[in-house]
């Protein structure tokens, strides 16, 4: 695959999380065409219908070339299909200290076909932890002298590590949407992170009672 070269044909960028949704159909188109085409060649009528492999070695093909451009439906701007979710999570919050603790945090994601569970379940915690670290420890500091960053290293800025993550759990939902395209493939990007915040301050003002309106929920807003 050549992706960024300026002799292909304008294409969409990979922004918004829209490669999967669209490198995957064209890459199925292909396989398809490449398959036909190869059937069509051998002149021979198969029981079971072979992959493009298979009848590649009966028939002593080395290689095979094609192209195959591929769009969406033509329908496809009349409809939103973007992937959503919904996150849970479970905080401690000390009484003495402040300090808030995210016991357990689940995202239910829909986002169309999932091709590769395992890299996907991957991706929403890898967003979830992200997440985390945006509500209750990330923060850029700004020297309104000079414009500069203060906080310049992790030892200033606190990215979460594993002993600061509770129990994550992710689902995805079983969603069969042939809108956006022919294998109902959506982006998962940016979702893991969607939402997450916002999940951890609600469940914060559940156990405290006290609703904080800016990033990071640190100690001294709570007590």
């Amino acid at each position: 695959m050549i992706i960024g070269d300026s002799d292909l044909p304008p294409a969409a960028g990979s922004v918004g999380s829209v490669g999967a949704a669209s490198y995957a159909n064209v890459v199925n188109d292909g396989c398809m065409q490449i398959t036909n085409e190869l059937i069509d060649k051998s002149g021979k009528q198969f029981y079971v219908r072979p992959t493009a492999a298979e009848i590649m070695v009966s028939e002593n093909t080395e290689s095979y070339q094609i192209r195959v451009d591929s769009k969406p439906p033509e329908n496809a701007g009349q409809y939103s299909s973007h992937s959503f979710n919904a996150n849970f999570a479970e905080v401690w919050v000390n009484r003495s200290t402040g300090m808030v603790k995210v016991k357990r945090f689940l995202a239910v994601t829909a986002a169309g076909k999932i091709l590769n569970p395992k890299t996907a379940r991957s991706q929403i915690i890898g967003g979830n932890v992200w997440g985390i670290g945006m509500a209750l420890t990330e923060e850029s500091i700004i020297d309104p002298r000079y414009g500069n960053f203060i906080t310049r290293s992790f030892a200033d800025y606190h990215v979460p590590s594993n002993l600061d993550i509770g129990q994550m759990d992710t689902i995805f939902i079983n969603e069969n949407d042939p809108i956006p395209n022919k294998l109902g493939v959506k982006g998962i990007g940016e979702v893991g992170i969607v939402g997450v915040a916002g999940a951890i301050a609600n469940a914060i003002f559940n156990a405290t009672g006290k609703r904080v309106r800016s990033l990071p929920i640190t100690p001294d807003k709570l007590l």
